[in-house]
Parts: structure tokens; sequence; C-alpha cells
């Protein structure tokens, strides 16, 4: 699968939820899914469509995950493999391997709008990862690790901007954030809980272990 360039909206629509795909826009009355006349899947003849397949059902589900997280189908394989060997649920594991990626905590932190900004402010060098610059957007975070900006004017700048645009983050359980010294830290690793997205982790077990 590569690298989708179409409309960010439409991937929502065809999900039927909101994938936050890009960030404060999605929280106001332009999102689509916001639209009544809007509120279905995209295409001429959406209303036409039948029930889906059990196949579908279980697809459309792993379809929305890695939409969420910005993955591709091989890098979604990988963590799963990685979830399976795991001795938790293995949906449950899935879900937190894609939670600790570093580009969903630096989102998180309100250091971008979105999972796509924060993919960027990574590989452009904006986040340093315990005092190391860190330039790879899937990195797992493990607790006690810190999150911080790049301490230079324009990182700092950068950022503070998003945090006046976006307000101060609501952070979950397992992150905490100084707001003085731009510096996040993960206090624990992520639970089932923490995922803000609806998902039926089973269905996608179901689908991948064929």
């Amino acid at each position: 699968m590569g690298r989708y360039t179409g409309p960010s909206c439409r991937l929502c629509r065809r999900q039927g939820v909101k994938l936050m795909l890009k960030g404060a826009r999605c929280e106001s009355a332009k999102c689509p899914l916001e639209r009544q006349w809007r509120n279905n899947p995209p295409g001429m003849h959406s209303w036409r469509r039948g029930r889906p397949s059990e196949y579908g059902i279980r697809l459309r589900e792993k379809q929305k995950v890695k939409r969420f997280y910005g993955v591709y189908e091989r890098q979604f394989m990988r963590y799963f493999r990685q979830a399976e060997r795991q001795k938790a649920n293995t949906g449950a594991a899935l879900l937190s391997l894609l939670e600790r990626r570093l580009d969903n905590v630096v989102y998180k932190l309100g250091f971008a709008p979105s999972r796509a900004a924060a993919r960027l402010t990574i590989t452009h060098g904006h986040i340093y990862v315990n005092g190391r610059r860190m330039g790879i957007p899937s990195y797992l975070v493990k607790p006690g690790d810190k999150i911080s900006v790049k301490p230079s004017e324009k990182s700092v700048k950068l950022v503070r901007a998003r945090l006046e645009e976006l307000g101060e983050p609501q952070l979950q359980n397992w992150l905490s954030l100084d707001m003085a010294k731009l510096e996040g830290t993960v206090l624990a690793m992520p639970t089932r809980d923490d995922v803000m997205i609806p998902v039926e982790e089973n269905l996608i077990v179901e689908l991948c272990s064929r």
C-alpha cells in the first residue's frame, strides 16, 4: 500500500468516524461529518450499496486503525506479529503498540495538530527523546522516556504557537507535560482504554490471523 495523496476527509467519510486527520478542523463545523448532507460514504452511488460481507466488516475495522495511526500495511502487520508474541490479549497489545508510537505521543502532547503533522515535526528534527534528537516517527516510547522540543528558537516558537492555537491538551494518565519546559514524560504503558477511536480489535485479530 503506497502513500495516500487524496482528500483526507474522504477517509473519514468512508469509515463513518472522525479520524482526526486534519487537526482542529475536525472539531469545527467545517468537518464533513458535521454536515448532514455529506455524512455518508464517498462516491456517486453510495446510497445504493448493499450490506458489507463478513470479510468487509473486518477489513473496514483494520483500515480504520491503519488510517487513524497513519501506518502502512507492512508496518501494521509487523505490529500485529509483535502483539501475537506477547502474553496479553493480542488485540489490546496491538493497540498499545500503536499508541506508543512517537508521532502519536507528540500529537497527544499538543506539539502538533495532527499525527501527520507530528510525523513531519519529528522528521524535521524538532523533537528530542531523552535529550537526543529522534527522527523516527515509529519509535516506540517506554515508561520514563522524556519527549522534549529541540532547544532552538525556531523549534520552540513553532511548538508554542501550536499550543496557543490548540490550547493546553487534555492528557491521559500515562502522559504528563511540563508547559514551561515543553517536556513530556511517559509515566506508564498505554492501555486499551487510552485508545481514542471506537474499534473492535477482535475483528482485526480474526482477519489478520487467517
